[in-house]
């Protein structure tokens, strides 16, 4: 096959996905299957993979499944446990006292706390948490679901305590080929990957900086009386300092621990910071911004489900309720932080399949030190904090299991096609006179930079927003893209870590645009039907910050100059 036709066929089975999911539709408990069989039917057919390969491909890609769903059980689990004792509710009256101007609450409810979530659940959590807040709160159900769609921007990368960095862009790149390649440049892939980090970080702390002062914009343009930009920007100094107060806590969280804190940590920093500024009326303008009269809303304005008081609610104190998030942050850091022995420890615990049907595919997991671990104890010392009974506690185990199994369908299809892919590079010989094929996601990669050549800078966000779009997941998408961003890095000459950071970094953007997260989004208030009306207004944003970090990513690549690392 030529290097034309080799790029084709290997994108057939993302072509397929979007096709199905976005042109006709198709739900993705059943899209999913169909792109898992077309793409291990091409790597048997085509590139000549051997039908072990493809086997252990499968079983390696469930390890990672297992690692992803027990996180979003966790996270579910703690979510619906708070819901259940009263602690949301509480969290929710919390907010209120702060200040009646809907302005300064998207940017502490909104961006600060719904960055929170992210970092500590992600997978769409913000939208689902913050969502039911705000119009808890009086928000119009259609500007809790745009608002809840671009707080998955500037923390997703970092979002579920680092997973899309620590697990899909380690898993994504993770190959042999790689490995090599790092060992002849010195580098560890430890090393490698913190390069990543950093670079993702910077990329995102200067999009994300404006990102809470066009989430105002956008309420005030779409929701205000008015209909105007120009009301979100007497406000400018309080969203300004908001974004700061998150980006710069963040950026150094990344520089010092790695990818598991900076939306953690950049979040409770910029909470405690901003409702401390808001409380004392600092940088705030003289007039209160509010919605029109809500007899005046359109219907498309309104959601089906009405919000209510949670009566168990008197009995979780504001304090109460926050304290699982603050026992899961110190949780996170004790076993994180690399002078301490509680993360060796927890990795000493290890289920490892080497050496797969023969091959040499290995997988492996360490459930104590995935944060779903850390997840679980937090759910069960708040069981005992907040006084819960066995009632309440098991039906929040219901709740979450019922939500887990539509994800986890899902993703029992989509990461082993995603290893299928990756490890394709293993086959007996189709390419020209008998030598093996690449790896498919290396033959796009080729094709992609002999098309591209220097600009591909600016194209490598769009990549990874395009996964996202497809996948609703920044994960998915760095483990379909990254090992084919690093291989048009290697044939460009190009810094490896930025690009790799850049498709990351256009992943997290995607997510304001991401399908699936606009469904969830708009289910939780009740407003499923208007999702196109979501996606045209968030679709503003991701513009923006795809614009921004490539033309920034490219002018770092362009500085660094030739050098794959």
């Amino acid at each position: 096959m030529t290097l034309v036709t080799q790029a084709i066929v290997a994108a057939l089975p993302i072509v397929l996905g979007g096709v199905l999911l976005v042109g006709f539709r198709i739900a993705a408990r059943w899209a999913m299957p169909i792109v898992y069989v077309t793409a291990a039917g091409l790597a048997l057919g085509l590139w000549r993979v051997s039908a072990h390969h493809v086997a252990a491909s499968t079983i390696q890609g469930l390890f990672v499944t297992f690692d992803i769903l027990y996180i979003i059980f966790g996270a579910l689990l703690l979510l619906k446990t708070l819901e259940h004792s009263g602690g949301v509710t509480a969290i929710r009256s919390s907010f209120r006292e702060i200040s009646d101007d809907r302005r300064v609450q998207v940017v502490i409810l909104a961006w600060l706390f719904g960055s929170f979530i992210e970092g500590a659940a992600g997978f769409g959590t913000p939208a689902a948490v913050a969502g039911p807040l705000l119009v808890a709160l009086g928000f119009p159900a259609a500007a809790a679901v745009m608002l809840g769609m671009m707080i998955q921007s500037t923390a997703v990368t970092f979002g579920a305590v680092g997973t899309p960095i620590v697990i899909g862009v380690t898993e994504g790149l993770a190959s042999n080929e790689v490995s090599r390649q790092l060992a002849a440049a010195g580098l560890t892939f430890a090393e490698h990957r913190q390069s990543i980090t950093v670079f993702a970080a910077t990329l995102h702390a200067v999009a994300g900086t404006l990102m809470p002062t066009i989430m105002v914009m956008m309420m005030t343009r779409f929701f205000g009386e008015r209909r105007s930009w120009l009301d979100g920007l007497s406000i400018v100094p309080f969203t300004l300092a908001g974004g700061l107060a998150f980006t710069v806590p963040y950026l150094a969280t990344a520089l010092l621990l790695g990818p598991e804190f900076p939306s953690l940590f950049g979040a409770l920093i910029g909470l405690a910071t901003m409702t401390a500024i808001a409380r004392r009326g600092w940088l705030v303008p003289t007039d209160t911004w509010r919605f029109p009269n809500k007899d005046t809303w359109p219907t498309w304005w309104i959601g089906r489900i009405a919000p209510k008081e949670d009566d168990d609610a008197r009995g979780v104190t504001a304090a109460r309720a926050w304290a699982p998030y603050g026992l899961l942050a110190l949780l996170l850091v004790l076993t994180r932080l690399r002078w301490l022995p509680f993360g060796t420890w927890l990795r000493s615990v290890s289920v490892t399949w080497p050496e797969i049907l023969g091959t040499g595919i290995t997988a492996s997991t360490t459930p104590l030190y995935l944060p779903g671990t850390l997840l679980l104890i937090t759910v069960i010392v708040t069981w005992w904090l907040h006084g819960m009974p066995r009632s309440a506690a098991m039906a929040a185990v219901r709740e979450s299991s019922r939500i887990l199994l539509g994800a986890g369908f899902v993703l029992i299809f989509t990461v082993p096609m995603v290893r299928v892919y990756i490890n394709s590079g293993v086959n007996v010989g189709a390419g020209a006179e008998g030598l093996p094929l690449p790896a498919m996601p290396l033959a796009m990669a080729e094709l992609a930079a002999q098309t591209t050549g220097a600009l591909w800078p600016l194209v490598a966000p769009w990549i990874g927003a395009l996964g996202a779009f497809i996948a609703g997941s920044n994960t998915v998408s760095n483990l379909m893209f990254s090992l084919f961003q690093h291989g048009v890095a290697v044939r460009l000459e190009m810094s490896s870590a930025v690009i790799v950071a850049l498709q990351a970094v256009g992943a997290a953007a995607g997510n304001m645009i991401a399908i699936h997260n606009v469904v969830a989004a708009s289910a939780t208030v009740g407003l499923l039907g208007l999702e196109g009306a979501t996606l045209r207004r968030t679709l503003i944003p991701t513009i923006y910050y795809l614009v921004v970090i490539g033309i920034l990513g490219g002018l770092i690549v362009w500085m660094v100059g030739p050098g794959a690392f």
